[in-house]
């Protein structure tokens, strides 16, 4: 695969560095750069930017609202957005609630929730794990009874992120469970606002609400809000799950990462050297950089299939894994970098606004925060220990 720009691809990624340039409020990427808070505001504000030029949901077909890029131009763009620290899109309207209904969605879904994900009248949340069905889904229990015109949803989910915010959850339930465990699922679009439903935060280690529980209590859902076929919602959860591992991976995210990282090393100093001189260190990171380089051509594979018509296989799998495991050493090598500066944690200094005296560097702050957050990233999504079983099973026939 040759990884060079054409000349017309080259001046794409000039059109792009010039929308960022002009586009991107200063304030949100500051946010972004130095490892601090996003509010609800700023993530609609930035989509809202997005929409307005037509760039927000740059994988749909232009149909439905996609700007019609090629697969090289969707990898420059994710790349300069990164670099750009521009805010990162929330995933689960646009880039994951989107290919599912224009896959699988009637006419009717498409033309009343693609256009309302579009211009931010509805943000979405991810209705899937469960106490004891995590990396084990298709054992969720979460219950659907047809009763008429409704389906009637009883069950629990947990770490529903930024479900605190969201108007609307999609949620894989179980209708038949009499069935198999995979071919007793469906996938049901439910309304927050439902009576029934309630939302308990889960505080984590930093002090952020980030994920939630959400409870069903006879919720009723109109069944018109069921996508596709009744219990045939795994098809519909695994073709979900591809464009998830592959957002998760964070390629551009990783480069941008990686580009801070070799600053941090070359001010840092080590017994009177620079710590990029430090042969150890030098080391990890040049394994760094080559798994990087290696997962970009990947990334191009997954997101060329894709644009072929089809989903993301195995690839996504194996994106998957190497894209967290190199998140996870890049935010492992940055805490190191900084040393004791990392050491001090004041939650106040990770929200907008903070006047307090930094310790140390402006962004050393986030180091050891963003470090134990990303343990999560080889779990969620489908742990990776699960993913080399897909990958095996895909490819190996095993």
């Amino acid at each position: 695969m040759d990884l060079s720009f054409t000349p017309e691809e080259e001046s794409f990624r000039d059109e792009v560095r010039a929308f960022f340039r002009d586009k991107l409020p200063a304030r949100l990427s500051t946010l972004v750069r130095e490892g601090k808070r996003l509010r609800k505001s700023d993530m609609e504000e930035w989509h809202a930017i997005l929409n307005e030029r037509g760039w927000l949901a740059n994988h749909w077909p232009e149909e439905w609202g996609g700007p019609g890029w090629s697969v090289i131009q969707r990898f420059i763009f994710d790349n300069e957005s990164a670099l750009a620290h521009a805010p990162r899109v929330v995933p689960f309207g646009v880039n994951m609630l989107g290919p599912v209904l224009i896959k699988y969605g009637s006419e009717e879904q498409k033309k009343q929730w693609l256009p309302r994900i579009l211009d931010g009248s509805d943000w979405w949340c991810q209705g899937y794990s469960e106490p004891g069905a995590g990396s084990d889904l298709a054992g969720l229990k979460t219950t659907a009874v047809r009763k008429g015109d409704v389906y009637v949803v009883n069950g629990q989910k947990t770490w529903t992120t930024l479900g605190q915010h969201a108007d609307m959850i999609f949620c894989l339930v179980r209708t038949d469970p009499a069935a198999k465990k995979q071919e007793g699922i469906s996938f049901l679009l439910i309304d927050m606002k439902s009576p029934g439903i309630e939302v308990r935060p889960i505080t984590l280690i930093d002090g952020e609400q980030e994920v939630n529980e959400v409870f069903f209590t006879d919720v009723e859902v109109p069944v018109a809000n069921l996508v596709g076929e009744e219990n045939m919602g795994w098809t519909y959860a695994k073709y979900l799950l591809t464009y998830e591992r592959t957002n998760i991976a964070g390629v551009g995210f990783s480069i941008a990462s990686f580009e801070r990282l070799k600053e941090v090393a070359q001010m840092q100093k080590k017994g009177g050297r620079a710590l990029a001189d430090d042969p150890l260190f030098a080391a990890r990171m040049a394994r760094v950089e080559i798994d990087l380089a290696n997962m970009q051509t990947t990334n191009l594979r997954v997101l060329a299939a894709v644009a072929g018509g089809g989903a993301p296989g195995a690839e996504s799998s194996m994106l998957k894994i190497k894209g967290t495991e190199i998140r996870q050493e890049i935010t492992s090598l940055t805490r190191r970098a900084y040393g004791s500066y990392a050491a001090p944690y004041i939650p106040e200094a990770l929200e907008a606004g903070w006047n307090g005296e930094d310790v140390g560097p402006e962004d050393a702050a986030m180091a050891a925060p963003s470090y134990f957050n990303n343990r999560k990233l080889s779990i969620f999504g489908g742990s990776n220990e699960i993913q080399k079983n897909i990958i095996s099973k895909a490819i190996l026939g095993l």
